[in-house]
Parts: structure tokens; C-alpha cells; sequence
């Protein structure tokens, strides 16, 4: 199928099909599909080196990709022009230009940039005193900001990708350097785009807690190939046992995974009664599932591998 031709629905803000990426022998990406949807907030999670960083460079436009069909916005990334690109956020995982700016007059000068590209969905940038209020910056408005903390910095950054007022906005480890109460803030900030803006967010992050509690849906990259997708709830049905069980019995420390932990719980006092104590019971974690997951591809990676390695012996 044609990625021009959507079958149905609202069009994709981001499509791939079959998205491949080769350094010389290494083959980074095998054929990777997604599809990510106006106001959806989508985590793209993986180990090092399963190629998310190839990935979102692919589809920002700062990359060629080797294979496959892409469509951001409507757009080959490859050909996207100036009009294209404002329609795009990105926040890096690191960004120290312009130290000798003030916080306000940065934010002023780069939304100049986008007053050519303006529509009817975005008529404007970001009034530059709503946005540092959005990103919690208001008392460091006039700072320098070579002389913000690395935690206010990180807001500017943030700050930053939203000041055109995106249509799709990219966030690679948003939150490090934040406190616990500015991480729930942002946490904030992103629902409030993600809903009220109809912004499309592609968040990439190692803080499995944080991807669970901001994604509508999670993208597993392992192996250069999405292993899996799906909510939280539906990632745990990947995995034997949704729930952890852990008591005492006679001394003696249990724990095992069950898939409905009130049927196993009801019949364990059934059998032992008051000789269980110290009952807890524990939902499968996003932790759990990923590195389940994880493990499950990479142990049949390694399966592959040991068979292609026999065949070669032969």
C-alpha cells in the first residue's frame, strides 16, 4: 500500500513501512512500521544501540534513511522544505547554544522565524509569556542563560521546541535534570499539548515510569524491529503472568506470577488459610514487561544466530 493512500481514518501524522537503515555491513533498522496519529502521545522505547536515535533522525529529515517508505506530516522527510519544518518541535537530548541570550529575548527571536509559516490550524507562535509560564520559567525570563541551573536550562530547551506552536513535536529524554516537582509539571505540559493543542508528541526516554504514565501508546524497538506496541495493559498480556504474588508459608518466602491474582489469592486461603502471611500482590510494571520483552527478543535473536552460525559450520 501506498503511504500517500491512507486507508481510512484520520491520516498519520508519522507512517513508516518496512523502514530500513544499513552503515556499511551493519543493518541498524529491519523494517520498521509505525503510525502516530494527531494529538497521540507515543514512546518509542529500546535498549542502546536498537536504533531509536537512527530512527527519529530518520524522521526529522537529518537523515537518509536506506530503504522503506516515510511520511511525516503528510511529507517524505527526505524533501521536506522550510514550511515543513515549522511545522515540527524537536528537543534535543542536549542543546548548549546561545549562552549570552536572556530567556525572554531567545524565545522572541526564534519565534520570528515562524510568522511566514502560519496557518490556519497555527496561526501563531507561542506568546512568549505564555510559554515560559508553560515551561515554569517565569522568574528566570530575564536571566542569562548561561547562568541557569541544568534543570532551568532543560525547560528552555522544551521551551524551545514548542515556541512555533508544532503540529508534531519530538522529546529525546525530556526530563533529565528535572526535580521530582518540575518533572511533574511537564508531565502536565504534555497532556495539555497532547489534548488541548492536538499536538502530536514522539517521546523517546529511559524512565520507564515516565513513558507509562505519559503515552498513550508504547513502541518496543529492539533488534532494529518493533517487537511490540500497545498500551502498558496490552504489553503485559505479552508476558506470562500479568501480577506477582508474594507471601509467607510456613516460614517459607513464595513468590509466583499469576494471570488473575484474585482467583489465586481466593484459592490459596482456600488451602492454607491462616498459614499465609505477609500476602502482597504486585502488577506487572512496565519494567517488568519491557525487560521480559526485551529478553524474549534478544534470547531469540541469539537462537538465530546459533542456528545461522550451525549452518555455516555444516
Amino acid at each position: 500500500m501506498n503511504l500517500a493512500q491512507p486507508t481510512g481514518g484520520s491520516t498519520p501524522v508519522i507512517e513508516t513501512r518496512d523502514l530500513r537503515m544499513r552503515y556499511g555491513s551493519t543493518e541498524v533498522l529491519r523494517g520498521v512500521d509505525l503510525r502516530v496519529h494527531r494529538g497521540e502521545v507515543v514512546a518509542l522505547l529500546g535498549p542502546n544501540g536498537a536504533g531509536k536515535t537512527t530512527t527519529i533522525e530518520i524522521l526529522e529529515g537529518f537523515r537518509r534513511r536506506s530503504a522503506g517508505e516515510v511520511r511525516v506530516l503528510g511529507t517524505d522527510p527526505d524533501h521536506g522544505n522550510e514550511a515543513w519544518r515549522a511545522r515540527l518541535g524537536v528537543v534535543l537530548q542536549s542543546w548548549r547554544d546561545h549562552g549570552r541570550w536572556r530567556v525572554r529575548e531567545l524565545l522572541d527571536h526564534l519565534g520570528r522565524f515562524y510568522a511566514p509559516y502560519r496557518t490556519a490550524e497555527r496561526p501563531r507562535p507561542y506568546p512568549v509569556d505564555e510559554l515560559v509560564d508553560l515551561v515554569g520559567l517565569r522568574d528566570r525570563a530575564d536571566a542569562v542563560v548561561a547562568r541557569l541551573s541544568g534543570g532551568q536550562r532543560r525547560r528552555l530547551d522544551v521551551a524551545v521546541g514548542l515556541v512555533g506552536r508544532p503540529d508534531l513535536l519530538f522529546l529525546d529524554e525530556p526530563t533529565v535534570g528535572f526535580d521530582p516537582q518540575a518533572r511533574h509539571e511537564f508531565h502536565d505540559v504534555v497532556h495539555r499539548l497532547s489534548e488541548l493543542e492536538d499536538t502530536a508528541i514522539l517521546l523517546t526516554t529511559h524512565d520507564l515510569d515516565e513513558a507509562e504514565k505519559l503515552s498513550d501508546r508504547i513502541l518496543i524497538l529492539a533488534g532494529g524491529t518493533i517487537a511490540a506496541e500497545g498500551t502498558p495493559a496490552e504489553l503485559a498480556t505479552r508476558v506470562a503472568g500479568t501480577a506477582e504474588v508474594r507471601y509467607r508459608r510456613g516460614g517459607e518466602q513464595r513468590t509466583h506470577a499469576v494471570t488473575d491474582a484474585t482467583a489465586y489469592v481466593r484459592e490459596l486461603f482456600a488451602r492454607h488459610g491462616d498459614a499465609i502471611t505477609d500476602l502482597e500482590v504486585r502488577r506487572a510494571r512496565l519494567e517488568d514487561v519491557y525487560l521480559a520483552l526485551v529478553r524474549e527478543f534478544e534470547s531469540g535473536q541469539r537462537t538465530e544466530a546459533f542456528h545461522e552460525l550451525k549452518e555455516l559450520a555444516v
